[in-house]
């Protein structure tokens, strides 16, 4: 958990100070607080209304104690085992198996499955996927996922504009140079973003697994969403790619250098890691 913990903190950090950096040698003061701004205005928007505009995109139905007793109830008694007020329950018409959880915190949160989860999955293993999504609820990743996004994106609003500001000649920034950073640093800040991503997936899956003291049922769910999900696409997922970080299995296909980008870890380290807790 503190190594998990420590990871992400070192990768925000990172991607502060890529921000300053980038910032002073192309925008000066003023760049940096223009692109910061803009970046926090967007991100805000976007943690207050993100999760019902997420729903609603996939078609989420919201269901209760009376349409869905089964999953609604083990939802309820996985929130309990977390100390965790009960969310909003949804479930998604679609084949490929996967979930995700939503919410700027706890107390407006929101868990996600589709119909293909809860038909591949026995109860056992599905019960350890809603537990890992109540642990992203738990250490309201939605809101870490927010900040490495705002500053992200103002990495790249400031190399969007960054010839604008490198004209200024008391920076003395030469164009080439001026040019390679403002190529290179919006990939920098995504890799790092989907690094901090990475490690969040690895910190829900030992938490989820606490949640629902069966960490075999997690690893038994993610080898069998793994097999199904790459080959049963999801059409919302690949239209709204920056959905897909959201997801207990990336929707996408990470083959060859895409992988590089994803933002999940590796499926068999994950598993390795839960087996290991489970012995």
């Amino acid at each position: 958990m503190v190594g998990n913990w420590l990871k992400t903190s070192i990768l925000m950090a990172g991607i502060v100070v890529l921000f300053g950096t980038i910032g002073a040698a192309l925008g000066g003061a003023s760049g940096m607080l223009i692109a910061l701004l803009l970046a926090g205005a967007m991100n805000v928007y976007a943690y207050w209304f993100s999760d019902k505009a997420v729903l609603k995109m996939y078609n989420a139905r919201e269901v209760d104690a009376s349409t869905a007793p089964e999953f609604y109830n083990m939802v309820r008694e996985l929130a309990q085992n977390a100390d965790l007020p009960m969310p909003k329950v949804y479930i998604i018409n679609e084949d490929q198996p996967n979930a995700f959880a939503t919410g700027r915190n706890p107390e407006n949160a929101a868990v996600a499955a589709t119909t293909g989860i809860m038909r591949i999955l026995t109860q056992r293993e599905l019960r350890g996927v809603m537990a890992h999504e109540l642990a992203h609820v738990k250490h309201r990743d939605t809101l870490i996922s927010t900040i490495s996004a705002t500053i992200a994106g103002a990495i790249s609003s400031i190399a969007q504009f960054g010839m604008l500001f490198s004209h200024d000649r008391d920076r003395g920034v030469h164009p080439a140079v001026a040019l390679l950073i403002m190529i290179v640093a919006p990939i920098a800040a995504m890799l790092i973003q989907m690094a901090i991503s990475r490690a969040r997936e690895f910190e829900a899956d030992r938490a989820g697994a606490e949640i629902s003291k069966d960490p075999t049922a997690l690893a038994a769910a993610l080898q069998k969403i793994h097999n199904y999900a790459h080959k049963i696409p999801m059409e919302t997922a690949e239209q709204h790619p920056e959905t897909a970080q959201m997801m207990i299995i990336n929707p996408l296909s990470t083959d060859g250098i895409k992988g590089l980008f994803s933002t999940h870890p590796q499926t068999e380290e994950r598993i390795k890691r839960l087996m290991a807790m489970a012995a």
